[in-house]
């Protein structure tokens, strides 16, 4: 099913490995595409010492930890104002002959938007006929692969693509299955060196391994096998058909009250990416930490860089997020921001703290209710002293956050 679902044409030439999630299965694929270059560099007597990977800022940590912990280069293409994914043109521009390969992101961490993998590939076929090198490309799936394939079928992202070697998917994200099940598989048994492969005898029979990972359990592979089988293609093109769908819902709410830029994209993994249309009062923290005590939990943070400066709230849509639970987080949100716009602004309340911390005298003003007039007095009366400016440079400086 697996092979099928990802375009593999020869699935008897393909070879592929069970990982507990795609972070494993990222280091896998890297390590194998790492010691393809090597083999190669050295058969043409170059030096292979220096090898780098082309992402996007956008990448989940896991491609960071690869980088680090197998001495690989990671060049990254940023991001810019609303273009929150990896760019295809910066990407193959940043290509040399030391790539190993580019990785593509199908299913943003941040706002869970497809990178363009066909353009991707048809960019980089043409500098490789340029350059005579052979970059190839490596899709990270961990969300999109249970996505695409079943409401975006004309999307061409996976095998049917030349430059395509090795694909991973998460099964405990939209897979259907608990966390600890995962995969990667390559088109083709010499897109993984052999001299990466153990074989083992020792439990009755020629067992090959490739995997970071020691003993664990099969519980997470026959759920998944499970599913595939009661489920089958039209059951998860009904599943995900009705998460695209609820993601939509959410996304009209927030765009009804008026009050949100939407950054998440129709076409992409079921999330809606959101974040303020004036910041002036309020901000997207707040927002997150107020709608906790209605029981959600709705991250905020910001953008990878160089788009930082854009704070975001995401909500991921899964199988059990219902019409009606999207439609009750609307009236929460909504809720939450009146009872913000109520409230004084979170500037002038670190200000006031802060006067309050050096002025005791101040502190009788903050013991009585005080309308918002008397606090925007005291704020405008402070503006321009040098109490406030720290006062706001305090306030920046706690700004900081980030997604794995």
């Amino acid at each position: 099913p697996i092979c099928s679902m990802l375009h593999l044409g020869d699935a008897e030439e393909a070879v592929g490995v069970g990982t507990i999630g795609s972070s494993e299965a990222i280091m896998l694929a890297g390590l194998a595409f790492k010691r393809k270059w090597q083999n190669k560099r050295k058969e043409q007597g170059k030096p292979y010492d220096k090898p780098n990977i082309v992402t996007g800022s956008n990448v989940q940590v896991c491609w960071e930890k690869f980088a680090r912990y197998f001495e690989v280069e990671l060049k990254e293409v940023k991001l810019s104002e609303g273009y929150y994914i990896m760019d295809p043109v910066k990407a193959v521009e940043m290509v040399d002959e030391n790539t190993i390969c580019v990785a593509a992101i199908l299913g943003s961490t941040y706002n869970g938007e497809f990178e363009d993998v066909k353009l991707l590939n048809d960019l980089l076929l043409e500098k490789n006929k340029l350059t005579g090198w052979d970059t190839p490309i490596h899709v990270d799936a961990a969300s999109g692969g249970f996505i695409a394939p079943f409401i975006y079928p004309e999307l061409e992202w996976d095998f049917r693509l030349p430059l395509v070697k090795s694909i991973n998917v998460s099964g405990h994200k939209y897979g259907l299955v608990y966390a600890g099940i995962g995969w990667v598989i390559w088109r083709a048994k010499k897109d993984l060196p052999e001299e990466l492969i153990f074989h083992i005898n020792y439990l009755g029979a020629d067992q090959p391994t490739f995997t970071l990972n020691f003993s664990k359990g099969a519980s997470q592979i026959i759920a998944q096998y499970y599913q595939l089988i009661r489920l089958g293609f039209e059951g998860y093109k009904n599943i995900m058909s009705n998460c695209a769908a609820n993601a939509k819902a959410l996304t009209d709410g927030l765009v009804r009250t008026g009050r949100f830029n939407i950054l998440s994209k129709e076409v992409g993994v079921p999330l809606v990416a959101f974040s303020l249309k004036d910041r002036s009062r309020h901000d997207e923290y707040e927002i997150s930490d107020h709608l906790r005590r209605f029981g959600w939990i709705v991250p905020a943070y910001t953008m990878a860089p160089d788009a930082q400066h854009v704070t975001l709230l995401r909500v991921v849509v899964r199988e059990d997020f219902n019409r009606s639970l999207a439609e009750r987080l609307v009236h929460d949100i909504e809720k939450v921001v009146v009872e913000l716009d109520a409230l004084p602004s979170k500037l002038v309340r670190e200000v006031t703290a802060t006067l309050v911390e050096r002025h005791p005298e101040l502190k009788e003003m903050t013991t009585t209710p005080i309308d918002n007039g008397k606090l925007r007095t005291v704020f405008e009366d402070v503006l321009s002293s040098q109490k406030a400016v720290r006062a706001w440079k305090k306030f920046v400086q706690k700004k900081t956050s980030g997604v794995c």
